[in-house]
């Protein structure tokens, strides 16, 4: 009998959180890292290179970043809804990786509004 080789429960919320991450960066990349970053006393002059690559497409990636934190967090929330039914012996999205997902999401959105902001 051959088994059926399935991707991971949460693949796809991990995906559209890690693509919106690297959208929210890009964004932020040109005027808010360099500015939280020196705040803190930590260099940026290594965000120089991202934000000439970034800086054209500024409002593409706000909109794709945008879309795919929207995305992820409609699918962390129908995990978490599987997961309130999912009895102790269900298939279910761990618990760890709903948590590095929100974590994540929390961190694109945080991202995003600086890039957006601070311009």
């Amino acid at each position: 009998m051959t088994q059926t080789s399935r991707p991971p429960k949460g693949i796809g919320t991990a995906t559209f959180t890690l693509a919106g991450i690297a959208a929210a960066f890009g964004v932020a990349a040109c005027c808010a890292l360099p500015f939280l970053l020196a705040s803190v006393g930590l260099g940026a002059a290594w965000l120089g290179g991202v934000a000439v690559v970034a800086a054209p497409y500024r409002t593409p990636l706000l909109t794709i970043g945008a879309l795919c934190l929207i995305a992820g967090a409609v699918l962390l929330t129908r995990q978490q809804l599987i997961a309130a039914r999912c009895g102790a012996g269900g298939i279910c999205t761990p618990r760890w990786m709903r948590i590095v997902t929100l974590v994540g999401l929390i961190l694109g959105a945080a991202l995003l509004w600086a890039g957006y902001t601070y311009v």
